[in-house]
């Protein structure tokens, strides 16, 4: 039987994010995510999260997320291991975000669309066409290409 570790969670950045390159020149960017449960008796108790990200996904949320922003990440969880100098043995459980998004529950997003391959440089945002009498909504951009 096949294990499928998917998780998606919903919380906000508890900082900004930290953008690196490897030797190799692959972008890496790390953050914190936090969300709150709600017992019964109405206490909340924190939860948090270090959420990875990799590549143009790295590039991207460097740019766009900040800290107290609400965020949907798609990952997988990644279970790390080591011994300190000191003999003592550690770990830890991160997130490796496959996607992350805005939480567009109480807020607004504005999203802007990448050149494939142009390494998370976006695009010059471009006017969005009038969608007068259709049934889309203000701010509904008809796509271009097919989502296949």
């Amino acid at each position: 039987m096949a294990f499928d570790n998917n998780v998606v969670l919903v919380g906000n950045a508890t900082r900004d994010p930290e953008l690196r390159f490897t030797q190799s020149g692959a972008a890496v960017c790390d953050f914190g995510l936090a969300w709150n449960q709600r017992s019964q008796q109405g206490e909340d108790k924190a939860h948090y999260f270090e959420i990875t990200c990799w590549r143009d996904l790295a590039e991207n949320v460097a740019e766009s997320v900040t800290r107290g922003m609400r965020v949907v990440v798609y990952g997988r969880l990644d279970y790390q291991s080591w011994e300190t100098q000191n003999g003592e043995k550690r770990s830890t459980v991160k997130v490796l975000a496959d996607e992350v998004s805005p939480s567009i529950r109480w807020a607004t997003a504005q999203v802007s669309k990448n050149e494939r391959g142009g390494g998370g440089s976006p695009q010059p945002p471009q006017p969005a066409p009038s969608n007068e009498g259709s049934d889309f909504g203000a701010g509904y951009e008809i796509p271009d290409e097919e989502p296949f």
